[in-house]
């Protein structure tokens, strides 16, 4: 997003469509989320995952998310968690390209657990 003057001379805000389509959300955030019925997904690997996941958490592995997508209602907004945060925004970049309404959490499940 930018803003710049248009040709009317006022200013206007701009969004470029290479615009982030996701938000970052921190582990506070993202569980008063899924308590309002947003989808949490856990996209960290299977080893990963049976070292604890978040309780409401479905696991969609990063490198199984393309060919999961059709178990995701559209309707619903989707909550991505990894371990750091990284993986989560790889995910969310690529639902919120598919139109999805995503966020990705902040610090992982280590921000996760440290919240109630």
């Amino acid at each position: 997003m930018a803003l710049r003057r248009s040709p009317s001379d006022r200013w206007q805000l701009t969004v470029w469509p290479f615009a982030k389509k996701y938000r970052t959300v921190s582990a506070g955030e993202a569980r008063q989320f899924v308590r309002s019925g947003a989808t949490l997904i856990d996209v960290r690997t299977r080893q990963e995952w049976n070292s604890g996941h978040a309780r409401k958490a479905r696991h969609i592995p990063l490198d199984a998310l393309e060919q999961k997508l059709s178990s995701l209602p559209m309707s619903t907004p989707v909550v991505a968690i990894c371990q750091s945060g990284m993986r989560s925004a790889s995910a969310t970049r690529v639902l919120g390209a598919r139109g999805y309404e995503v966020s990705s959490v902040t610090g992982g499940m280590p921000a996760w657990n440290r919240t109630t």
